[in-house]
């Protein structure tokens, strides 16, 4: 199932996408794509439901971030070992975590803001995994049970903030804007543990990231499990799995996002994105 969130900010619906690509309206089965949805066994509910039994919904919509009040962000850094030599680092010998602001997560399609005093301002997609049932000390052969499903995922990240201020990577990767979510999520019976699937963005129609999934270092099922042997992960907790190369910062000179950018970004079988970058 490929389900979203539609409508104005703050006023979004329950909605899924039907084998023929139209939206449908959920309102009337659950309240809200949510933890308590994915927790409570509603995935499994909503498998059972007639698709042509929904409502129709026209007109052209705005999607939300697919999963109302995401508890955590948690992402993984340096993921791929082209990217992490693009940037200059080593692939780390675990893998790297970071926190990103829950309040930075947005629609698939919304403006972009850059901060105040940003300079150095960078696009990287990126596979999100979204947990559908607790995970604690799980191992990594039963990780992918507790995942309800992937989506995309522009992980923005203000250079100067991450790597040239003292302290950790969130204060370049929390900022408002900085984490468009979707447009839908894709349940794991469609999509499985989202390994060999083309991931790419663009940058004002030029193709700037262009990779597989297959060439993460650590793979969905191993990180589900490894994170949580540090913390348990909830229904509705969403990991960035880390980006391929082609990132602003990886090239001589590096390029930033400015006013008036359009960058468009999608994954095999999870959808596009398309975000217009504004000051």
């Amino acid at each position: 199932m490929k389900l979203v969130r539609f409508g104005a900010p703050g006023q979004e619906k329950p909605g899924l996408i039907d084998k023929d690509g139209k939206l449908r309206d959920l309102s009337a089965i659950v309240s809200d794509i949510d933890s308590k949805l994915l927790g409570g066994g509603g995935l499994a509910q909503l498998k059972t439901i007639d698709e042509t039994s929904l409502p129709l919904v026209a007109g052209e919509q705005r999607f939300g971030k697919p999963i109302a009040m995401v508890g955590k962000c948690i992402c993984v850094g340096l993921n791929y070992a082209d990217h992490a030599a693009e940037s200059g680092m080593e692939v780390p010998s675990e893998p790297v975590l970071f926190a990103k602001a829950t309040s930075s997560l947005q629609g698939a399609n919304d403006v972009v803001i850059l901060p105040p005093g940003s300079e150095k301002s960078d696009w990287e997609v990126e596979l999100a995994v979204v947990i559908g049932k607790e995970a604690r000390y799980v191992s990594e052969e039963d990780a992918m049970d507790h995942v309800a499903g992937l989506c995309v995922m522009n992980d923005l990240s203000e250079r100067a903030f991450q790597l040239e201020k003292e302290g950790q990577w969130m204060k370049g990767k929390g900022c408002d804007t900085f984490g468009p979510l979707g447009p839908y999520l894709v349940t794991t019976d469609e999509v499985g543990d989202g390994n060999n699937r083309k991931i790419w963005l663009e940058v004002n129609g030029k193709r700037v990231q262009d990779g597989n999934t297959n060439t993460m270092v650590y793979k969905v099922p191993f990180l589900v499990s490894y994170i949580s042997q540090f913390m348990s992960l909830q229904p509705g907790d969403v990991i960035s799995t880390g980006t391929p190369p082609g990132v602003g910062l990886g090239f001589n000179p590096p390029i930033y996002l400015k006013k008036g950018d359009v960058m468009r970004l999608g994954i095999e079988g999870l959808g596009e994105q398309q975000q217009t970058v504004k000051l």
